[in-house]
């Protein structure tokens, strides 16, 4: 589609809402504006392509497509969007200039290319990048629009990175799903292997923890209180607990007996301690703050702040980054004395001679180039709290305390530390306890007694002891002289990592870097370009997703709590485990994260004859490992696995077997030389599949010229329909019917006159759930047991 010299411009938007915040500006009649609804244009599946595509086959893998086929897709409604594509087709018509105002970022650009490449399009295309959608940020936005004459061919660049995301998530999930579930899958489960490029090696990092979780065993380590008098009448307790934790006992007694005979003149140093403010909000720790405080799911929390930029609020929500560019800082005035208005009662923090900290540099809040979009924060336009809902302003004051605090001086403690050394044959050992006081709250009085619970750990880290905890100090001087009256040990059990959350899954994917310990692994995922943004997996508009689908594929389960902490099941590590001997690339998250650094390069090419280049290379790239992937799961084997670990059908419903069930599945263990699964005498779905598994075996031997007796099984409609049979004919199932699908033929065919009668309510089988009992054994310390000057901590 040619662009006629007509100067008629369209301004193309991701959604009607932002539409309307922008049309307040250009009121021309050579102006036209145009709004999607998201994606309008959806992947074909491979069936609708080629027919013979459509059933799973392993022979006809690799799927390979140069491009993938799209076709006109329908909103949340199912309505199709051909009305609307066939709107902006007529609106293309005449016009010369196109300006994609959709979302920043690499999504909202597909967006919009996606369209006009389906369209045909061809005129002169620019980029209007809109970090918010107040009046400032539009003025600014059009502003740098007239300074970047090529902002349409840097676009197209990141429009192209994008469309290779799809293009290998495509592929990979295609073949790779079929192919593992057609050849790797164990027979008693009946659902996909879902395979992909980001879930797998994501699915790899939360294995690599629960086998750290499940190979830990706990260690008891000693820390030794020494009990002092000083000579002005004050007691205190100093302790001796080094970063390298007191393991064996004996050296712990041998300290104690040192300790308790200790006398001397006591080191007291008093220094005032900075703390500074918090960093601003990215994406994915603003999810994890909101699952901390509120339980709220990540996609939840993205829902949110999605709603509240399309309202003009908040900056653009979908950002990696915790930081903001030093041109932001003459906007921090304003923006204080607007968010105070929303929240009146913080107003005397601010009064009118307030002047805001800047602060600059990692430390800070402020630098250079803080990356693609800036930290989430709040704008000039502010809500009024009735228009919100609770949970929209429960976000809004989050987001906008985070940016009070950051223009506020530092907090300072007054730090007293009191420590002595108690010197013995395995050389000087520090004893030492600490307290302190608030001296200046500073930003902390933006949030009051919350400021010190804010706090986030790394996840997946076991939590560590503090050296010299702090305590309330009576008044000692410096020098002055103390002696021991008794001395402990005390003894603590080491915790075995801690399980990732679901609010922490999205940072755990953006900064892989903190879950690595080899130096050299850290090393290849910083980012010389932005350190402040080291490589992970995935973007910020995607890491959302995974969760869900490594749910829908019961690799992974959640418990209980506000944030529930994930768990992978035995089906997770046996699929993770199949994927790292079969084709180890795929299971290695660093190697991934490093991937799509290199996918990362075509967003950034300077020009468009360059992005095209390294997406054609990186296309090029997928399909060669995607050959050497169905290449290696060709030659592998089918994978063992546990049945009672398949996941339960119809959501999970269960019962107890009948005996019957019970009673043919003893026997049936006994004759092939297997132990009967956990749960087979309890669960109706275990006993099932277990059943389901072995005869299959046993038919597929068969067939293949194997076991001259083996059965070949019923299906399960079958089963239900005798089971339904017997207990109307008032007698027990015969447990050759639920294995041998002859003899279920048999029983259904001498049966069915008598199969007619409905079945009563009174002669329904009530479902029984059967909770588990199974509880933790706690286990003393044989240590506590031989030393009474040992006691046990309480947590």
């Amino acid at each position: 589609m040619p662009a006629p010299n007509t100067g008629r411009t369209l301004f193309f938007f991701e959604k009607p809402s932002a539409m309307r915040q922008l049309q307040r500006f250009f009121r021309s009649p050579s102006t036209v504006c145009v709004a999607a609804e998201g994606h309008l244009l959806t992947a074909e599946e491979p069936g609708s392509i080629r027919p013979e595509w459509k059933p799973w086959r392993f022979d006809a893998l690799p799927i390979v497509l140069d491009t993938i086929p799209v076709s006109c897709g329908q909103n949340r409604s199912g309505q199709s969007h051909a009305p609307k594509l066939a709107a902006i087709r007529q609106a293309l018509q005449g016009v010369e200039r196109v300006i994609i105002a959709t979302d920043p970022g690499r999504e909202g650009s597909m967006i919009a290319w996606e369209v006009l490449e389906h369209l045909g399009w061809r005129g002169r295309t620019d980029r209007l990048k809109l970090g918010a959608l107040d009046d400032v940020s539009i003025r600014r936005a059009f502003a740098a629009l007239a300074k970047e004459p090529a902002s349409g061919d840097q676009d197209y660049a990141a429009y192209l990175e994008a469309l290779c995301r799809q293009y290998e998530d495509y592929l990979l999930g295609l073949n790779g799903t079929r192919a593992i579930s057609l050849r790797l899958r164990p027979p008693a489960f009946r659902e996909p292997w879902r395979f992909g490029g980001v879930q797998t090696p994501t699915l790899a990092i939360l294995a690599n923890l629960e086998d750290r979780i499940r190979a830990f065993v706990p260690q008891d380590f000693f820390k030794i209180g020494m009990h002092l008098a000083t000579e002005t009448g004050a007691a205190l307790t100093l302790w001796h607990a080094p970063k390298e934790r007191i393991l064996d006992p004996d050296i712990a007694e041998a300290i104690r007996q040192a300790a308790a005979t200790w006398s001397g003149p006591l080191r007291v140093e008093q220094k005032d301690v900075r703390r500074l403010p918090p960093r601003l909000f990215s994406k994915d720790t603003l999810a994890r703050r909101c699952a901390k405080r509120f339980g709220w799911d990540p996609q939840h929390t993205a829902a949110l702040a999605q709603e509240l930029y399309d309202q003009g609020y908040l900056s653009y929500p979908r950002t990696e980054s915790e930081y903001l560019p030093e041109g932001q800082t003459g906007d921090a005035a304003a923006i204080v004395t607007a968010v105070t208005g929303v929240l009146p009662e913080l107003s005397n923090l601010f009064p009118g001679s307030f002047r805001p900290v800047i602060r600059r540099g990692a430390k800070g809040h402020y630098v250079k180039d803080p990356g693609e979009h800036h930290a989430i924060v709040p704008l000039r336009k502010v809500p009024a709290r009735e228009r919100l809902t609770s949970e929209q302003f429960r976000l809004y004051e989050l987001v906008a305390k985070a940016y009070l605090a950051a223009h506020l001086p530092d907090g300072i403690d007054a730090r007293t530390g009191i420590s002595a050394d108690v010197s013995m044959s395995l050389g000087a050992k520090h004893f030492s306890v600490s307290g302190s006081v608030v001296r200046d709250p500073g930003w902390r009085a933006v949030y009051g007694s919350e400021a010190d619970t804010e706090a986030d750990v790394v996840p997946g880290k076991a939590r560590r002891d503090q050296e010299a905890p702090l305590v309330r100090l009576p008044p000692v001087r410096d020098g002055e002289a103390a002696s021991a009256s008794a001395a402990e040990i005390t003894t603590s059990v080491t915790e075995p990592p801690r399980r990732i959350t679901r609010g922490e899954l999205p940072v755990v994917m953006g900064r892989l870097i903190d879950q690595v310990e080899d130096p050299e692994a850290k090393r290849a995922l910083e980012n010389p370009v932005n350190p402040n943004e080291p490589k992970g997996l995935g973007t910020a508009a995607t890491r959302d997703s995974i969760l869900p689908k490594l749910l829908k594929s019961h690799y992974i389960s959640l418990g209980t709590g506000k944030d529930p902490a994930i768990e992978v099941t035995g089906v997770g590590l046996a699929f993770i485990a199949a994927v790292r001997q079969v084709f180890p690339t795929y299971g290695d998250p660093v190697g991934r994260a490093l991937f799509e650094a290199d996918l990362a390069e075509i967003g950034q090419a300077p020009n468009r004859a360059e992005a095209q280049r390294r997406a054609g290379a990186f296309q090029e790239r997928t399909r060669t490992r995607l050959n050497d992937l169905i290449r290696a799961i060709s030659n592998a084997s089918v994978i063992e696995l546990d049945p009672s670990l398949s996941p339960p059908k119809g959501g999970g419903d269960d019962r107890p077997p009948t005996p019957a069930m019970v009673s043919f599945a003893v026997s049936l263990a006994k004759r092939v030389g297997v132990r009967l699964p956990r749960g087979c005498k309890t669960s109706m779905q275990v006993c099932r599949t277990f059943l389901d598994s072995q005869a299959g075996q046993r038919a597929s031997q068969q067939e293949q010229g194997g076991e001259p007796n083996a059965v070949r099984a019923p299906s399960e409609a079958m089963v239900r329909y005798a089971r339904r049979m017997a207990e109307q004919q008032g007698k027990a199932c015969p447990p050759e019917v639920e294995a041998n699908f002859d003899a279920c033929r048999r029983f259904l065919d001498a049966g069915a006159p008598a199969a007619r009668t409905p079945v009563g309510k009174s002669q329904r089988m009530k479902r029984t759930d059967k909770p588990s009992t199974d509880e933790p054994v706690r286990h003393g310390t044989r240590a506590a047991k031989r030393n009474p000057n040992i006691r046990r901590q309480t947590p």
